[in-house]
């Protein structure tokens, strides 16, 4: 019996010895994983929330999108100044940043959290079981994947140029992955344009003409559209571009909202003229945090607010040329910025009241009341607030804004006459006088450094991805240290042609992955 015994426990150590490593590793069901999360179309739409979810960065934080992220893609333009008593993106501001930076390596991380969880998503839902979600379904929310997955992408290739193309979710806790696909190295740019165009085409066609009224804030097929318009007109594929922008022109449900300041306080937020905005909430139930502070970051100082940055000097007089057919200042200067005027109105940063700079100055018995001659006026006032909370959205796609990008690809195509009918709806609607007959060349310019500064000043990237564009592209190249320099932008004596136009990749990523190779210059 000893013997038999022995040879028991022998026979059994052999079998556990040679039993898998997943036979040994039994499933937690207390934890959710990829193997048991995707059953449901409630824990699908969670997924895709998670995507949209990384717009606020891979944290979430507010401070990271405010302080970082959107600092990282605005400080660098020709129409803001920073205030260089505050150090958030000093360094960047005036091109002496190294690759430790921390507002490139905030921009780096968020986009590629958000193609992440696209993937995943992308990747998982397929198995979902039709009982669960119909085939349908499944198309609309792996286009929804996609659509992010493209938008970031576009951030990605348009701030960095050469950066890692991934399709499919590597998990990092997945022993099994090829380590390849966790330090993937670079693509051309040319591969990462080509995906984009792949998954947008994918999205209009997939993905619905209207989200239902509790998903408002979620993109449609016209989105998708719009940015793969967007993504022809970076490429100078006009024939393109013109053709995609005219069907959302045209065919798509958007117009521009009767009041231009309804963009930037709440009140228009996922509406007629919102293709896709970032979302964010006032409301604190359940120990949420998601508000904006731009209503201090933008005010003065003298209405209670932090003014971390503020319009340049070539901005201002742009708008001061922004006027009416009688010669008053358009509705887009007076609720863009304010400076001393007796119509420039501003809310005090933490309340309701309005004061001119004047009457201010007298309320404090003080002339220097003011740091700076004049300062941002957008997303400074609110509707969605809860005490000190704000939570108004931030625009990434507006329709003034695809209608301008739709002028500057009817005028690159020889249609300049119907460009400026375009860019006169954006104009009427602020009561700005008519442009008048123009040559293409003429009207390049008057789109290149007044209509889109003016209509879309200090908005989400766009005036430095538009000077980069105009850079790289070959159609009147604008060399950007010139632009820069022309403009009197602070800082561009620090400015490296051939280095600057482009982020470094971030020194934490070069470090953990030695198969990225640096941006030039860095």
């Amino acid at each position: 019996m000893k013997r038999i015994s022995k040879l028991g426990i022998a026979m059994a150590i052999l079998i556990l010895a040679s039993c898998s490593k997943d036979f040994l590793e039994l499933e937690n069901k207390t934890q959710l994983s990829d193997g048991s999360f995707w059953q449901t179309e409630k824990q699908v739409q969670y997924g895709l929330i998670a995507a949209y979810a990384a717009l606020q960065t891979e944290t979430g934080d507010k401070w990271d999108f405010f302080e970082q992220v959107y600092v990282g893609i605005t400080y660098r333009a020709d129409d803001i100044n920073n205030n260089q008593a505050e150090s958030y993106g000093a360094k960047l501001a005036a091109f002496t940043f190294t690759t430790d930076e921390s507002t490139v390596r905030k921009l780096w991380q968020t986009s590629y959290a958000g193609i992440a969880r696209a993937n995943q998503v992308i990747q998982q839902v397929p198995g979902v079981n039709e009982k669960e979600l119909s085939a349908e379904a499944k198309l609309q929310y792996i286009g929804e994947a996609k659509f992010l997955r493209a938008y970031n992408y576009f951030m990605l290739v348009n701030l960095f140029g050469n950066v890692p193309k991934s399709t499919t979710y590597a998990g990092y806790r997945d022993a099994k992955s090829p380590e390849g696909d966790l330090r993937p190295g670079q693509v051309s740019p040319s591969e990462i344009w080509a995906l984009i165009e792949a998954d947008l085409k994918d999205a209009e066609n997939t993905i619905v003409d209207e989200q239902p009224a509790d998903w408002k804030g979620r993109v449609t097929k016209w989105t998708a559209k719009a940015l793969l318009a967007k993504a022809y007109l970076f490429q100078e594929k006009w024939v393109e571009a013109e053709a995609k922008f005219r069907e959302v022109v045209e065919q798509g449900p958007y117009d521009l909202l009767p009041d231009y300041a309804d963009n930037f306080n709440g009140k228009g937020e996922n509406g007629i003229e919102s293709l896709f905005e970032v979302q964010f909430t006032g409301n604190r139930e359940g120990g949420v945090d998601e508000r904006t502070p731009f209503n201090y970051e933008v005010a003065p100082g003298a209405l209670d607010g932090w003014q971390l940055f503020y319009p340049s000097d070539w901005l201002m007089t742009e708008m001061m040329n922004d006027k009416t057919a009688s010669g008053e200042f358009s509705e887009r200067v007076y609720e863009s910025v304010y400076f001393d005027d007796p119509n420039s109105v501003m809310k005090y940063a933490d309340g309701d009241e309005k004061a001119t700079m004047a009457k201010v100055r007298l309320d404090k018995e003080d002339d220097d009341a003011f740091t700076f001659p004049y300062y941002f006026k957008k997303y400074s006032e609110f509707t969605d607030r809860n005490g000190s909370y704000v939570g108004t959205n931030i625009n990434v796609i507006r329709f003034a804004d695809v209608l301008l990008m739709y002028a500057e690809a009817l005028n690159e195509n020889n249609k300049t006459a119907e460009a400026i009918t375009q860019i006169n709806r954006v104009r009427d609607r602020s009561n700005v006088a008519p442009l008048g007959v123009l040559s293409k060349d003429a009207l390049r310019t008057q789109i290149r450094h007044h209509e889109r500064p003016v209509e879309l000043a200090m908005e989400w990237g766009i005036r430095w991805m538009d000077l980069v564009r105009w850079d790289r592209g070959n159609t009147v190249k604008e060399p950007l240290k010139n632009t820069l320099t022309a403009h009197g932008k602070e800082g561009a004596e620090n400015f490296q042609s051939g280095k600057h136009e482009l982020n470094p990749i971030p020194f934490q990523e070069t470090t953990l992955n030695k198969n990225l190779k640096q941006n030039t210059g860095w």
